[in-house]
């Protein structure tokens, strides 16, 4: 079972292992995409100066067969997410082909959203994607939510992290009612309310649908008495012991929360959230920011919020934004990878990316005369919360970075397929990972057979936003998410055109 949340970062130790923690505690085009990205400074339309130990953005235009590679890899990746869903329901497992059985509401968040992509790129119709978006959303909606331990799918809007594929009720005692992964699923809904907008009958009932929906998610029964966030809920043991606190995915939980007007938050939920902040901000491999050490939590909310030139106080006071922060903190990745203090095998320059993938196995063995211990699936990252390398690198770190860095995230993408894509690239693109460093009698390298939602989902989003800004522009038009970052402090940008709107447009029920 996998989940992203790794709740022991905030305690500056390396993320508990064990898989029922692990489950229990748990995101022809680009030649003009290149003319446009040319660094942050131009796409944020603000004024910044960088702040020390920061690499200036480069201009970047992408090579004829860079256009063809990625356009070849977004399709293949958007189609994982068309194949996998099952067509009566629209869940769509946490990983396949390998395991079927157990469904996942945040790859569930990412399929809404990769076929309003699917649309736009012409993969499938417009009819296909209504069709397969109301399924699901009619789905989820009629689900039990309830505080039975196996009699429910959710309970006060929020949903479970892990279903079971056959009765979309709680996979297993283990699997705790999951706060981000809900959210995960709210941004797909989300897009779905302001991608659908044709007045005919279907796309009326998905708005409706997506309204109902997210106005049922309590976010104020999850908020603790210090105003901040659990990270779940089990009818077991109530809510989990660990919260939302300091820089990471759960930064668009927050901006969520924030937006509804219904069961929603108070800004002082954002300071909340804030709170540990400072800790965090400092240089690593030549890069000053906010670190957290997977990359996955500097991609999940960027993939569907676009935070370039929007700034709240506490980012403004380091003369950058959060996705300024999120590109160096993949530049200190690729920094790392040449550096390779842990002398791993084939990292380098264009061979980088550690975030939360799967690995090897746990396992201690004898490799070129070190002993190296691997991992199965684990949180893999390095930054001043914690590092954690065992020469698994994750396609994804890069693919998921291509809007914030294309420059260097782009060529690793193509050296990765031309040394390992006889075995890491596929009918559905980068397989979850591989490990050049751990060899056995069979091949030179390990190399995953599986893909995992969680970690296709960036992929898509975040190349189709480097391409067109297409799910960007999208969010851009829900009020829930303008009326979440004006009410967590944000300001410029594109923001300054709705600041003057009442939270009175964000639609309710019916």
């Amino acid at each position: 079972m996998k989940t992203k949340c790794v709740p022991d970062v905030w305690k500056n130790k390396k993320p508990d292992l064990s898989e029922k923690r692990k489950s229990f505690l748990k995101t022809g085009a680009l030649l003009l995409a290149g003319s446009l990205f040319l660094g942050v400074a131009n796409i944020s339309g603000q004024a910044y100066a960088l702040a020390p130990s920061a690499q200036a953005p480069q201009a970047y235009t992408p090579t004829p067969a860079d256009v063809a590679m990625v356009s070849d890899l977004e399709q293949r990746t958007f189609q994982w997410f068309w194949d996998s869903a099952d067509p009566a329901t629209g869940l769509i497992p946490d990983r396949y082909p390998s395991d079927q059985k157990q469904d996942s509401v945040a790859s569930v968040g990412f399929g809404l959203t990769a076929y309003g992509i699917g649309v736009k790129r012409h993969y499938i119709t417009r009819q296909q994607a209504v069709e397969r978006t109301l399924t699901t959303l009619r789905y989820m909606w009629k689900l039990p939510q309830n505080e039975s331990a196996d009699k429910a799918s959710g309970y006060h809007g929020f949903f479970y992290h892990f279903l079971d594929n056959r009765t979309g009720l709680r996979l297993n005692p283990d699997i705790e009612l999951s706060s981000i992964d809900t959210a995960l699923l709210m941004q797909g809904v989300l897009f779905c309310r302001n991608f659908y907008t044709q007045d005919t009958a279907q796309e009326k009932e998905i708005r409706q649908l997506s309204d109902q929906l997210f106005n049922r998610v309590d976010w104020k029964w999850m908020e603790r008495p210090d105003h901040r966030l659990s990270m779940g809920w089990s009818p077991e043991h109530g809510f989990l012991p660990n919260y939302w606190e300091g820089y990471s995915e759960g930064m668009m939980l927050y901006i969520l929360a924030l937006g509804t007007p219904e069961h929603g938050l108070q800004p002082v939920s954002w300071q909340a959230w804030l709170a540990t902040n400072d800790k965090r901000w400092g240089e690593e491999y030549g890069q000053t920011f906010l670190n957290f050490a997977p990359l996955f939590g500097h991609q999940y909310s960027h993939a569907w919020i676009d935070f370039r030139g929007i700034q709240d106080n506490w980012i403004s006071s380091k003369g950058i934004d959060y996705f300024e922060n999120s590109r160096r903190a993949v530049y200190a990745q690729r920094n790392y990878a040449v550096s390779n203090p842990g002398k791993w095998q084939g990292y380098d320059a264009n061979t980088w990316g550690l975030t939360a993938s799967d690995g090897p196995g746990d396992v201690t063995k004898t490799e070129n005369g070190q002993t190296r211990h691997f991992l199965s699936y684990s949180a893999r990252g390095v930054g001043r919360d914690y590092t954690q390398d065992d020469g698994t690198i994750a396609p994804t770190a890069a693919g998921g970075s291509v809007a914030f860095a294309p420059e260097i995230a782009i060529p690793a993408l193509r050296t990765m397929k031309s040394k390992y894509g006889n075995h890491i690239y596929g009918k559905y693109g980068f397989a979850d990972s591989f490990n050049p460093s751990f060899h056995d009698e069979k091949q030179d390298y390990w190399a995953d057979n599986t893909y995992l939602g969680i970690d296709q989902g960036p992929i898509l989003l975040m190349v189709e936003n480097w391409r067109s800004g297409f799910v960007w522009d999208t969010m851009r038009q829900s009020a829930v998410i303008r009326r979440g970052l004006l009410q967590a402090g944000f300001h410029g940008g594109w923001l300054q055109q709705v600041a003057q709107q009442p939270s009175s447009v964000v639609r309710r029920k019916g």
